[in-house]
Parts: C-alpha cells; sequence; structure tokens
C-alpha cells in the first residue's frame, strides 16, 4: 500500500478534511487510480470508524468528522468516477440508508458511480423509516431498491422493508439490494434481498446485472 493511501486512511479517521483533499489530489496527480484511492483508502477509513463508533470507541462528533472528511475527498474524485455518458439513462435506482443510521458514505459513492454509469438515481438520504422506502417505491416504480447499513443493530431494517413491499405486492416489481460494512452475501440471501454488494465497484456490477 502506498504511502498516500495509508496517509489518507488515517487522516480521514482523524477527520482532516483539507488534509484529505490535498491527499486525494496528490495521488490523481502522481497516478494512482481514482477507484484504488476510494477502496483502499477511503472506505477502509470509514469501515474503522464505523466499527469505533459501533464500540462506543468513538461518539457521533468523531464519525461526523471523519464522515466530512470523506466526502470531501470523494467530491474530488467525482469527475474521475464518473462518465461522461450520464444522458443515457438506463434505469432508475431508489438509494438509502436505514432507519437509525447516519452513515451514507457508502450509499453517496455507488450514488455517483450509478450516475456516472447512466443511472439515475434518486437517493432518499439516510435514517430513512421502512415506510419511506415503501413509498418511494410505490411512487417512483424504480428498477432497483439499493439500502444500506453501517451497523448490525440497523440491519434489522433491512428485511424489514422487503417485508412491507410485500404485503403491499410491491416486492415483485422491484430488485432489492443491500450492503453495507457489517452486511454479509448469506444475511442479503437470508433476508431475500436479490443483489449483495460488498463495495461500490461490486455494487454496480449486481446494479447493471439485475437491470438487464
Amino acid at each position: 500500500m502506498s504511502d498516500i493511501i495509508q496517509e489518507l486512511n488515517s487522516e480521514v479517521q482523524k477527520g482532516q478534511t483539507e488534509r484529505v483533499k490535498e491527499l486525494v489530489q496528490k495521488g490523481l496527480d502522481q497516478g494512482l487510480l481514482p477507484m484504488e484511492i476510494l477502496e483502499k483508502g477511503l472506505r477502509p477509513a470509514m469501515e474503522e470508524i464505523g466499527r469505533k463508533f459501533e464500540s462506543l470507541e468513538i461518539f457521533l462528533p468523531e464519525m461526523m468528522s471523519a464522515a466530512d472528511a470523506m466526502t470531501a475527498g470523494v467530491d474530488i474524485l467525482q469527475p474521475h468516477l464518473a462518465s461522461s455518458g450520464q444522458d443515457a439513462r438506463k434505469g432508475l435506482i431508489v438509494l438509502g440508508t436505514v432507519e437509525g443510521d447516519v452513515h451514507e458514505i457508502g450509499k453517496n459513492i455507488v450514488s455517483i458511480m450509478l450516475q456516472g454509469a447512466g443511472y439515475r438515481v434518486e437517493d432518499v438520504g439516510y435514517d430513512v423509516p421502512v415506510l419511506t422506502f415503501v413509498d418511494k417505491v410505490k411512487a417512483l416504480n424504480p428498477d432497483i431498491l439499493g439500502m444500506s447499513a453501517l451497523m448490525t443493530s440497523t440491519m434489522v431494517h433491512m428485511p424489514r422493508v422487503i417485508t412491507a413491499l410485500q404485503e403491499r405486492d410491491l416486492r415483485k416489481g422491484v430488485k432489492v439490494i443491500v450492503g453495507g460494512a457489517p452486511v454479509l452475501p448469506e444475511w442479503a440471501e437470508e433476508i431475500g434481498a436479490d443483489g449483495y454488494g460488498e463495495n461500490a465497484a461490486e455494487a454496480i456490477r449486481e446494479v447493471k446485472e439485475l437491470v438487464k
């Protein structure tokens, strides 16, 4: 792992926004691939922050500070991650972080990459109640519903959304993909999701397969 990636990981966790921006730009200038910066530097840092938050090693201010630092880094990467073909709409994806969870960095990365790949994205934000997901699916009739969770304590809302969709006869019309640090493929299969993304790149591949 390069020194830039290692330092980036550290500075994100410290919430050093300006330093993160400098390091991301430095990495790009030195020829690091945008996805490498994202997947090896930024994402693992936020996963570690999520672990520390859940185990009460840090609290919400530290978590949000780190999230702000990562967002600043992603903003610099965005033009490099997004393609020029955003007008060739391939489908509609609704994305959101489940109820009780304030984490949305991973979701935001997926949103950026999906838009870059030509999909239309309706981002409903974070701490999204079960019925809000249901209402969005009913109103928008999306091809994909994507849900993320950072903490094991909030994962329980994913199957609740799927059940609510089934009860309202909306499940057959939408594919459901789930992801986030604590989410495993076995869990996704157990709750009846159609797809699982371990990281942003894998999530994009899953969406492409599901929308075919």
